[in-house]
This record gives structure tokens, C-alpha cells and sequence, in this order.
């Protein structure tokens, strides 16, 4: 039996949700990437006391198929750009649809109809989320982000960047360095 809970990956989560399980004494279960894969039968209390701790604790659980998987995707997505420390060297595609072993064409259309938006543009606003981050601890140039993120150019992620954002690279700078000189004047 598998079901979903939305949460941040965060290791308190990953912990709340096993203390709930062994608390119901369920011991065969598997925790990750906010998937609760259940590997002996439970019983039907047992699953209505668990969802309801979990959302009391500020858990959402997810039981319908298809906000399951575009909930996989983004996480996938998210674990990729954000807490990696390198980009995969296959292209985006491939690597989303062997990770969660489906095909991407059918990957591609359940995140559209249920987002709205492409994965392609959830992936550059991710990356552009992670840009802004890099910029804001400032221990990287713009070439070396550009590098990092694997963008064809610096032009190319300073468009990307304009387009999401409505401020280039720099001027998002100039914007952090002025509200930083702000802030400690007080």
C-alpha cells in the first residue's frame, strides 16, 4: 500500500512520520521523498488514525494517483536543482523518467493538465529560484552559476532570469547588496 504526504524534504518530517507509524505499530514501512510505502497489511483504523495524526501534525496526505505522481515529479525536480550538488549530465527528460520509471511523454502530460504548466517551466523556475540563491550568498560570479546550472551561456541564463523574474542578474544583485547596506545601517 502506497500513499503520499506533502511535506518539505526536511529530516524532522522523514522523523515525525516514522514516530507516527511505529506509534500504530507499523513496522514495515519505507519513508521517503515524502512517499509512505506500507509493506504489511494495516488496517483500516490503523490508516484513519495515521492520516489523521499526520495531518494534525501539518502533514497533507495525497491519496489521488495523479497529484501523487506530479507531486514525485516536482520533488524529484526540487531534489535535483536544489539539494545536489551537481546537475545530472543526461538531459532533464531522461533523467526524470528513469528516476520515477515511467515514461516521459506520459509524465509530461499528467504534470501539464494538473499544473498547468510544462515541467520544462517548472525546471527553469526551480533553477531560477536556485540562481537568486546563489547570487544572495554571493560566493559565486555568474559565469560559474551559469556553469553550475548547466546553461548554455550566461546570456542564456540571464534571459531566462529577465523573463521570470523582470530583473536581470545584476540588477536582482544590486537590488540584495542595497537592501544588505539597508539593513546593517540600523
Amino acid at each position: 500500500m502506497k500513499f503520499y504526504i506533502k511535506y518539505m524534504v526536511s529530516q524532522r518530517c522523514k522523523i515525525l512520520v516514522k514516530q507516527e507509524l511505529d506509534h500504530l505499530g507499523i513496522t514495515k514501512a519505507k519513508v521517503e521523498l515524502g512517499m509512505v510505502d506500507i509493506h504489511e497489511d494495516v488496517s483500516v483504523d490503523q490508516l484513519k488514525k495515521l492520516k489523521a495524526n499526520l495531518i494534525l501534525s501539518g502533514l497533507e496526505v495525497i491519496e489521488n494517483k495523479r497529484v501523487i505522481l506530479v507531486e514525485r515529479i516536482k520533488n524529484v525536480i526540487v531534489e535535483m536543482i536544489h539539494f545536489s550538488d551537481e546537475l545530472p549530465k543526461t538531459n532533464y527528460s531522461d533523467f526524470i523518467a528513469e528516476k520515477l520509471d515511467y515514461d516521459y511523454t506520459y509524465l509530461s502530460n499528467v504534470f501539464s493538465e494538473e499544473k498547468g504548466i510544462t515541467i520544462q517551466q517548472f525546471i527553469i523556475l526551480n533553477k531560477i529560484e536556485k540562481v537568486k540563491e546563489l547570487l544572495l550568498y554571493g560566493e559565486l560570479n555568474l559565469t560559474e552559476i551559469s556553469y553550475r546550472l548547466h546553461y548554455s551561456s550566461i546570456s542564456h541564463l540571464s534571459n531566462q532570469f529577465k523573463k521570470v523574474t523582470g530583473m536581470s542578474p545584476s540588477h536582482y544583485e544590486k537590488m540584495r547588496s542595497k537592501r544588505k547596506s539597508n539593513l546593517e545601517g540600523f
